[in-house]
């Protein structure tokens, strides 16, 4: 991602063999005064290669590939979360922490008005629209399938898809993936979708309340287990990891989207399915909740939690 940690970009180089592993990849630049990423006195930024997947835009034997970004001192730049990460993941490798993501977003035209939503005015209240069917309920189905179809052939580890309680709002589920693989996967599903709804001239947003007023925001709804969690007994070490977010919740919940918290706290109203931003919480099957333990979770008494509050 550029300078913003949201904006994606992209740029295409010609080899003249088909590289089989990342380590067959060369590193390239770009410029980082055009991306928000460096001064144009000192603007050359490297791309260290660091995930590839099967292209699904040129087709095989093209590849899309994911890479770091770091500085001409070659340090980590400011926006390079992954490298951090990484460390992390590293240190805990022994526990196989699991990750599934649920990534919300609205389909919007180029002027910004949600896709498919009468010019003048909204469409009928919340209700009919979620998982829904038909063309009076489920706006821009073709851009998801396009999108689903394109990450199946790129490798991407999609788990579902489905439309959301607002109209043009849809979601697809990334995972389960381990440890760095989480990231990876899950922003090259985000750019795939950014360059599908490009074709069909449209605009994905991940703005977590992209309509104020009676109408679901979006989230990315994170779903975590360890190795422990997930054997018999494992609920135990679930809520002993509820009771460590919750000391830790307004420093998560300004890592939850670039601006530190304030785009969520447009989301996190206590309404339309959220908690609020102010409060911690916990429960079995309740969306109203900070943390939400699925009800098949509380009753094997092993499993995984799942986190509301993150932004999309």
């Amino acid at each position: 991602c550029d300078g913003t940690r949201e904006g994606l970009r992209c740029k295409t180089r010609t080899l003249d063999f088909e590289p089989k592993s990342i380590e067959d990849l060369p590193e390239w630049n770009f410029d980082g005064s055009s991306t928000y990423q460096s001064e144009g006195s000192n603007s050359d930024m490297y791309l260290i290669p660091a995930a590839m997947f099967r292209d699904p835009f040129r087709k095989d034997p093209n590849k899309l590939v994911l890479c770091e970004v770091t500085k001409y001192n070659r340090k980590p730049a400011e926006t390079n979360l992954r490298i951090t990460c990484k460390k992390v993941m590293e240190m805990v490798k022994d526990q196989h922490p699991w990750f599934g993501m649920e990534q919300e977003y609205t389909i919007l035209g180029t002027d910004g008005h949600p896709f498919g939503w009468p010019s003048n005015g909204f469409p009928g209240p919340q209700g009919p629209y979620y998982c829904g069917v038909g063309a009076d309920k489920a706006y821009g189905r073709d851009i998801v399938e396009a999108h689903y179809r394109a990450c199946l052939y790129a490798g991407v580890q999609i788990g579902g898809t489905n439309a959301e309680v607002m109209p043009a709002q849809w979601e697809f589920q990334v995972g389960p993936c381990e440890g760095i693989n989480m990231g990876d996967h899950l922003w090259v599903a985000r750019f795939i979708l950014h360059r599908v709804c490009e074709d069909f001239g449209v605009v994905a947003s991940f703005d977590p309340k992209p309509i104020p007023g009676n109408w679901n925001g979006a989230g990315c709804h994170t779903n975590f287990s360890t190795k422990e969690m997930r054997e018999d007994g494992g609920l135990k070490c679930i809520e002993d990891s509820i009771e460590k977010l919750g000391k830790r919740h307004r420093y998560h919940i300004r890592a939850y989207d670039p601006k530190g918290g304030l785009d969520n706290a447009r989301r996190l109203t206590g309404h339309n399915e959220t908690s609020n931003i102010n409060e911690f919480s916990a429960g079995v099957a309740n969306r109203g909740a900070s943390i939400r333990i699925p009800r098949t979770v509380g009753q094997e008494k092993r499993g995984i939690l799942e986190d509301r509050s993150p932004s999309a």
